[in-house]
């Protein structure tokens, strides 16, 4: 009774999904819930297993198309809310709600700068870990020790640990994507030394603000890049995650809504995506309200009140030029619920 109580307090119902979307795109969930912690995840899986209802789990919903027309049998479940961290053994542990980019300012803050790379990621590190998320020649895979899981398939057994050796990382794969294993969290190895640990409660503290409960791409790049020029006036080691802004706000990956790259590269064939759109002159065709991006043939931008299908559209036109002109079907790393 007890847990069904809890259950049942922590259901949203009739919520948009385009709240929960770097795309701001999705239609209205009749159930949806964001648990605070593994405990409380853990108990949502159980009252859904024992309701014989679907779920579908996700982060900050950075590389998620959510449908136009949700399944009404579904409950969704955010992540975004899931966020907790600590120090141990000169590892970091951090739960799987955690935004990627709250890592660089928390070793900015202490001294080290193993993920200056996750600065202006707009994923949780959940999500991160479970597409082994890549900035040029960094990866998560770099600076994990212990992923911890649990398998959907046994929720009984709880979390379960894995070495970081055991995960089959690859370009944008990882051994999360071949099973129902779900990343709660993980330990991630530390090169240097952890200055003030008391620091890591005021970042988290700022993490959990009210700006992680909406989905602007232009709210969030506003939050990162303000806290870095506090940095810059505490007389911090900057320069690496000031190279990303110039990269990424260069190519204004935050003007407007959007799922960052749509396309997996395809190494085998040696040219970026975004390259083979431009040659094929595809950058800015436009279907509905959605758009293939101006300065990047790799991105889809919603240009204000675009659907599911009007991305979905574009998707498959860039499929199929690619196809046409070059031999192969690119391989979308959105993931299209």
């Amino acid at each position: 009774m007890i847990s069904h109580q809890r259950f049942e307090h922590m259901l949203k119902k009739q919520t948009a999904l385009s709240q929960y979307s770097t795309y701001e795109i999705g239609g209205e969930a009749r159930y949806l819930a964001e648990p605070n912690t593994t405990e409380d995840l853990i108990l949502l899986l159980d009252q859904v297993e024992k309701k014989g209802v679907n779920s579908f789990i996700f982060g900050s919903g950075s590389n998620i198309l959510f449908p136009d027309q949700p399944d009404p049998d579904t409950l969704f479940i955010s992540m975004r809310d899931h966020m907790e961290a600590k120090f141990h053994d000169n590892k970091l542990y951090v739960s799987a709600g955690m935004p990627m980019s709250s890592l660089a300012l928390i070793g900015a803050m202490n001294g080290f700068h193993d993920f200056d790379f996750t600065f202006l990621l707009p994923g949780t590190f959940g999500g991160g870990i479970f597409m082994n998320a890549k900035y040029f020649s960094r990866q998560m895979s770099d600076v994990l020790d212990t992923v911890y899981y649990l398998d959907l398939d046994h929720i009984s057994r709880g979390v379960q640990a894995i070495q970081a050796e055991d995960c089959e990382f690859g370009y944008k794969t990882t051994i999360f994507q071949k099973h129902r294993w779900f990343v709660t969290g993980a330990d991630l190895k530390l090169e240097g030394t952890v200055n003030d640990p008391q620091l890591l409660n005021t970042i988290l503290d700022q993490s959990k603000s009210q700006l992680y409960h909406h989905s602007s791409l232009g709210a969030f790049s506003s939050y990162y890049i303000g806290h870095l020029e506090q940095l810059r006036s505490q007389g911090r080691k900057i320069a690496a995650m000031e190279d990303v802004i110039t990269d990424r706000v260069g190519k204004k990956h935050f003007d407007y809504p959007s799922c960052g790259s749509v396309f997996k590269n395809n190494y085998d064939y040696g040219v970026p995506i975004g390259k083979l759109a431009d040659q094929l002159n595809l950058r800015g065709t436009e279907y509905g309200r959605a758009m293939i991006s101006p300065n990047h043939g790799n991105m889809i931008q919603n240009r204000g009140g675009a659907k599911a299908s009007d991305v979905v559209h574009l998707i498959q036109v860039v499929q199929e030029s690619i196809d046409k002109a070059f031999g192969f079907v690119p391989e979308p790393e959105v993931v299209i619920v």
